[in-house]
């Protein structure tokens, strides 16, 4: 009766777990499967019902324990794929590769799983492959699915590994499609396009979203997120930072609940703001230390970010922690270039050039692949020190560079500086000759060859010249400039072969060019216009006949004469000389002022008999009588009292108190 009773109370159990199975609802479901289990501990069925529900619910980490708990009964044929799936969304994906590839039996739903699995390993072309299986060989409603993925892997491959895309026939009808089109064409480098294609999934994206009245504006601005950012990102590589600024700002302020978009947008903004507002982009650094980025991006993402906070470290002056980080970094990939040439730059900001180049020269003994590269940040930190020609040694230790026309070009120039014209000639030399040996009378070869000649030419080392010259004209024996060249060499070695060459230099008339001399003349670059002749009418044209050309005079200009000028009085010859250098010049003369009464010194009086009115002998009359010329001498003798100097009144002291006074004045 027990046991019956035990059947009927698990009966009605197993349709109380189908029944909400069916609802969706998971959580009620496994209430009624740990009764199940209670009736029957290792019930296969159940354990694996309970393992479902906890997946529903996202409790991953408890299904998982249950599965290893009971091995015995969960086989892996029985629960692989709960199994993987469990260890793939808890992180563990090398994990998750290893169940699925001791899994049996290879169902569909462990291959959809194993190609997400490599997705996330970055085994692309792998992937790819898994993804070309599943849609060859199944159909139902996941189809569309399986082909965004298949879009995503390609669009992976062109952005991280540089691999070209091969068109895959996808139409382009969701805005997921359109997205990863973008991506694709963007690791081309491709923007334009991209643009077009990522303009295009927002406008499928708004219309597939505004069908669903659930869904609000701002859930459209949330799903629309990524999209904006790969269109600010493209803003970013054609130069318009600004605008890429404002749109990446936008999106934070969204408040995404994608870790990993809010860390690539946060990145970019770092890489904006370079050395200059450092302080918003250590905000912005929080963002990228967001718990479970590592689990959303590539591995070449993660790094790219590690690199911007050394390389902010650096430019914040907080020299340990740049030094750590890049450290850090070197340790992770030994022979990535960046980590060393930070801390590269790091020494170098501590004036310390010398440890740095040592850093450097280290890092290409080790990695010998990598050498060019090293060697190039060498010789420019000894270009910086001024020391020119140990920058030269350094170029021409990198073996694979020493024949293109770049680094010849710029060794030379070196050189010249240096005004080491052999070193030159011997790096045009070596360059020739591989161009001989490997790509002879190729394009490269020839200019190379060019350039050497004139350069020689130049310094005047024309002996040196004739054979490139030579070389050059065998090329091209119509080559008029290069005879020309040839000779002109030769003329200072041996005369009677330039008589000879210069025979097969053209005639004067063949070498003629029908060129229209006026129009050349007046042409806009010409530095002489010769001005056209007037037409010849009337009486002109007759002298022209008879007499020939009459010159015009040029019309005299009148001087301009001062405003007192009087024609009947003759100039003074000695007006252009000084006043003090002239014949009559007699000097100033001091101290003739006029006399009045009240002047000199402080208190003095005139004397009385000077001023007595009781002596009318000499006082002149009142009104002189008619006739009495003396008495007319007289009054004009006497001088009247304002015009009397002051008595005592030396002409000695006045002239010290005046002296005075001109040093008092100065004085103040």
């Amino acid at each position: 009766m027990a046991a019956a009773a035990g059947a009927a109370a698990a009966a009605g159990l197993w349709s109380e777990v189908n029944r909400c199975g069916q609802n969706g609802d998971f959580a009620r479901a496994l209430k009624s499967v740990n009764k199940i289990l209670q009736i029957n501990k290792d019930d296969v069925t159940a354990l694996q019902c309970k393992v479902v529900c906890l997946i529903q619910n996202g409790n991953f980490k408890e299904a998982l324990g249950i599965i290893n708990t009971h091995t015995k009964v969960l086989t892996s044929d029985v629960i692989a794929f709960e199994k993987a799936y469990c260890e793939y969304r808890l992180n563990r994906i090398e994990s998750a590769l290893k169940t699925i590839q001791s899994a049996s039996q290879q169902t569909d739903k462990l291959k959809e799983l194993y190609g997400q699995v490599l997705y996330r390993l970055e085994r692309y072309d792998d992937c790819l492959a898994a993804y070309r299986d599943l849609i060859r060989n199944s159909q139902d409603e996941y189809e569309e699915e399986r082909k965004t993925n298949l879009s995503a892997v390609v669009a992976a491959q062109s952005t991280w590994e540089k691999v070209v895309p091969e068109d895959l026939g996808l139409q382009e009808a969701t805005y997921e499609l359109c997205y990863n089109s973008a991506c694709a064409l963007i690791g081309q480098g491709k923007l334009n396009e991209a643009m077009k294609k990522l303009q295009k999934a927002e406008e499928l994206c708004r219309q597939s979203l505004s069908e669903d009245s659930d869904v609000t504006e701002e859930d459209i601005e949330a799903e629309l997120a990524i999209i904006h950012g790969q269109m600010a990102y493209i803003m970013q590589l054609q130069g318009r930072t600004e605008d890429a600024l404002q749109l990446y700002n936008q999106i934070i302020k969204l408040k995404p609940t994608d870790v990993g978009l809010l860390a690539v947008i946060a990145n970019n903004i770092i890489t904006i703001n370079k050395d200059q507002n450092v302080f918003d982009s250590k905000k912005k650094v929080k963002l990228t230390n967001a718990e479970g980025v590592e689990h959303k991006l590539s591995k070449k993402q993660l790094q790219a970010i590690e690199f911007n906070k050394a390389l902010l470290a650096m430019y914040t002056n907080q020299a340990d922690q740049c030094r750590k980080l890049s450290a850090s970094l070197q340790s992770q990939s030994p022979e990535h270039l960046l980590p060393v040439l930070i801390q590269a730059a790091q020494l170098c900001r501590e004036k310390q050039h010398a440890k740095a180049v040592g850093l450097l020269q280290d890092f290409a003994d080790q990695h010998p692949a990598n050498a060019a590269e090293i060697k190039l940040t060498m010789a420019q930190l000894k270009i910086a020190q001024g020391s020119v020609t140990k920058a030269c040694m350094i170029l021409r230790s990198i073996e694979e560079l020493q024949h293109k026309p770049g680094m010849v070009s710029a060794l030379v120039t070196m050189y010249s500086h240096e005004e080491d014209i052999d070193s030159a000639i011997e790096v045009f030399t070596q360059a020739i000759q591989w161009y001989q040996q490997h790509q002879p009378k190729s394009p490269v070869h020839l200019s190379l060859i060019r350039e050497a000649a004139n350069f020689k030419l130049k310094h005047g080392r024309k002996k040196e010249a004739i054979s490139d010259l030579e070389e050059l004209w065998k090329q091209n024996p119509k080559d008029v400039h290069t005879l020309a060249q040839l000779i002109s060499a030769y003329s200072l070695v041996d005369p009677e072969k330039a008589k000879v060459l210069s025979k097969h230099l053209p005639s004067s008339d063949t070498m003629s060019l029908k060129v229209d001399v006026d129009a050349l003349e007046n042409s806009h670059g010409a530095t002489y216009v010769r001005k056209k002749a007037a037409k010849l009418t009337g009486d002109n044209q007759q002298k022209e006949q008879g007499q020939g050309e009459v010159k015009k005079k040029k019309k005299k200009k009148k001087g301009k004469l001062p405003k007192n000028y009087d024609p009947k009085v003759t100039p003074d010859p000695e007006r252009w000389l000084p006043m003090r250098e002239r014949s009559y010049y007699r000097g100033r003369k001091k101290g003739k002022k006029k006399d009045q009464v009240g002047k000199g010194t402080q208190g003095s009086t005139t004397t009385g008999s000077e001023l007595d009115a009781s002596r009318t002998a000499s006082s002149p009359p009142t009104s002189p009588r008619p006739g009495s010329g003396a008495a007319v001498s007289a009054a004009s003798n006497v001088i009247p009292p304002r015009h009397q100097k002051p008595a005592g009144a030396p002409a000695t002291k006045k002239k010290q108190q005046q002296k005075k006074k001109k040093g008092a004045k100065g004085g103040w």
